[in-house]
């Protein structure tokens, strides 16, 4: 983690705007998000903007989305933010930085999705949408989209700390699920475009059921096994299958298995987040913790189907 050394205040993002896009310096500005990589702040009723403010590999992510998201946004179902402007570094604000549409709604983590039916078909058009082969040249994964078998570290690293705070009821089982997943044959097709990073603090819900999806920061092509842990992970009890019927094409029981694996790291990592928020420490967000138990419980009880 790299703090920005510049504070970010609506003076400045005014002062940022007037000097590379004022046409937009006078609307209504106010704090929208403090996330993982940017602060984002609401720009009048329909853009937001978005400078980073903690890890310095921020910068190349939104330019990543700044290239990639307008091509994608137009066959999406559900709401992204789209890029809009850029702003590029100054002697004000040395980082890049951008302008994209506000997507409303709010996040997952904080408003679940109270719609079982609903809600599965959402995520699974939007997905269905997105699993598109992505052209050479697009941006690849950096621990994520490859051979689940790789991230053996992670797991056991992820698996025995959580164990140790006494937050797994049944570790066994958990390793189970994982094993099973590592196991399965790997991905054959083509890389596939690829959200990256589909927990419940990215996807937006009204009106009980998703609207809108964020932070593309982990844009990249891959095994689409990587999203398709959302079902476990995102849907309420019950609609994981109505998911998967949904999507298109189905899913193979290879890639199911592989999407177990994926939703056991994401269940694991969200449950540390969100006991580091509970117990106060940096980092923590003691909203993740209910969704990745949640998860963690139905995929034990459908590990053998």
């Amino acid at each position: 983690m790299t703090a920005t050394a510049t504070d970010i205040t609506e003076d400045l993002i005014r002062d940022l705007l007037r000097e590379q896009h004022p046409d937009l310096a006078d609307r209504p500005l106010k704090l929208g998000a403090l996330g993982w990589d940017n602060q984002v702040w609401r720009l009048g009723d329909d853009l937001a903007v978005r400078l980073p403010w903690a890890t310095r590999s921020a910068d190349a992510l939104l330019r990543k989305e700044h290239t990639w998201l307008p091509l994608l946004a137009p066959h999406l179902p559900l709401q992204i933010p789209v890029p809009q402007r850029l702003g590029e570094p100054s002697e004000r604000f040395p980082r890049p930085w951008l302008v994209t549409t506000w997507v409303p709604g709010e996040p997952a983590d904080r408003a679940p999705a109270a719609r079982p039916a609903e809600a599965a078909v959402a995520l699974a058009s939007f997905l269905t949408a997105l699993h598109r082969p992505a052209p050479a040249g697009a941006p690849a994964g950096r621990d994520r989209g490859g051979p689940l078998a790789d991230t053996a570290e992670h797991f056991t690293q992820g698996l025995a700390s959580a164990t140790e705070l006494g937050l797994i009821p049944d570790p066994g089982a958990v390793r189970a699920v994982w094993e099973d997943a590592a196991a399965a044959p790997e991905w054959a097709g083509p890389p596939l475009w690829l959200h990256g990073d589909l927990h419940p603090a990215n996807i937006l819900t009204m009106n009980g059921t998703f609207c809108g999806v964020i932070d593309f920061g982990d844009l990249f092509a891959g095994d689409p096994a990587c999203d398709l842990a959302a079902a476990w992970i995102l849907l309420p009890d019950g609609a994981a299958d109505l998911f998967h019927a949904t999507y298109r094409p189905s899913p193979d029981a290879a890639t199911l298995r592989r999407a177990r694996g994926w939703a056991v790291l994401r269940a694991l990592a969200g449950i540390h987040i969100g006991d580091a928020g509970v117990h106060g420490r940096p980092g923590g967000k003691p909203t993740w913790g209910p969704p990745a138990q949640a998860a963690l419980r139905r995929l034990t009880a459908t590990a053998h189907q």
